[in-house]
């Protein structure tokens, strides 16, 4: 069933000479690539909880499913059927194996969780089903694409929506014990751990094509993995950094504020074209990818809010001349 729906969604991708194909191009790439911008901006400027309570959420799906994919092994469409065949550029963004879809895992926590800050607003509620609009489309392109069956994103986000509803469950006890959140970090720092050396050491399928390439390589795959556990060690520390040391509120400071976050955000576009491969070089790509990882979470959880702290303390000084 779920092939011959990949086959109708490609017979119909034919029938309109692709038409539709670059913009869920476009959708699977802004959902890996720039939602998270969102979350890091509703955290900086306008809310630190809520922007928290999202990208925590996020986290965990960056932990669980690597854990899933490389235990699974599932392969993709096209390698258990050769009747499907990708959409456009999809099969090069496509790596590795295939349950469950990374990209749902990615945008339903991000824009699930904004939904819920969202939602909080009488008059912003209407943004919540924008979101709630585009990770569905997300996941609807992942499959209009060839890339992904229904039960790998379905699977997705059940796990993402999950992992939103443990991440409240989780907030509302450290509202009520803030003193605990250092035994989750550290919970969360010896999971990482563990789970770096089951993908490393857990035995993974050699299996080979009619021409002796092997369908998916193991250590191909891995990258993924290490990159996506290292966004949960990033956190863990810059938490833990943020938390004892910076304690900053959110920067909301008008139009000034707004684009002083704005102009933070390139950095972390850059740093992905730009930084990654220079660390995947240096250090190879598990390894590489790991590394940037965690500099690229402390860069938006630690070290953006000190700089937000020093420059908040500037703007309520010259408040301070101007009343006196």
């Amino acid at each position: 069933m779920d092939i011959q729906y990949l086959l109708w969604l490609q017979d119909f991708r034919n029938s309109i000479n692709d038409a539709l194909t670059p913009f869920m191009e476009f959708v699977s790439m802004f959902a890996v690539d720039y939602l998270i911008l969102f979350a890091v901006f509703y955290y900086w400027n306008r809310d630190k909880k809520g922007g928290l309570y999202t990208l925590t959420a996020y986290y965990f799906c960056m932990l669980i499913t690597p854990l899933i994919k490389l235990t699974a092994c599932i392969y993709r469409p096209w390698i258990r059927d050769p009747r499907i065949l990708p959409a456009g550029d999809a099969i090069k963004t496509a790596t590795g194996y295939s349950f469950p879809s990374g990209h749902t895992t990615t945008a339903t926590p991000l824009a699930g969780g904004m939904a819920v800050n969202a939602w909080k607003g009488k008059h912003t509620r209407w943004i919540s089903v924008l979101f709630v609009g585009f990770f569905l489309l997300t996941m609807f392109s992942r499959n209009y694409l060839g890339v992904h069956t229904p039960q790998d994103v379905l699977t997705g986000c059940l796990i993402s929506v999950l992992s939103l509803f443990l991440t409240a469950k989780l907030f509302q006890y450290l509202d009520a014990h803030p003193e605990k959140e250092n035994i989750f970090l550290l919970a969360g720092l010896i999971i990482c751990i563990v789970g770096l050396v089951y993908i490393s050491l857990k035995s993974y399928p050699m299996d080979y094509d009619a021409e002796g390439n092997i369908l998916v390589d193991p250590q191909k795959m891995m990258n993924d993995g290490f990159g996506d556990i290292g966004k949960l060690l990033g956190f863990v520390i810059a938490r833990f950094v943020e938390k004892t040391w910076i304690k900053f509120k959110a920067f909301r400071n008008g139009a000034a504020g707004i684009i002083i976050c704005l102009a933070a955000l390139v950095p972390m576009v850059l740093m992905k074209d730009y930084f990654r491969p220079v660390l995947t070089n240096a250090f190879g790509s598990h390894w590489g990818k790991l590394i940037f990882s965690v500099i690229y979470v402390f860069y938006y959880i630690a070290f953006i809010p000190l700089i937000l702290k020093q420059l908040q303390k500037l703007f309520d000084r010259k408040r301070g001349e101007v009343k006196k």
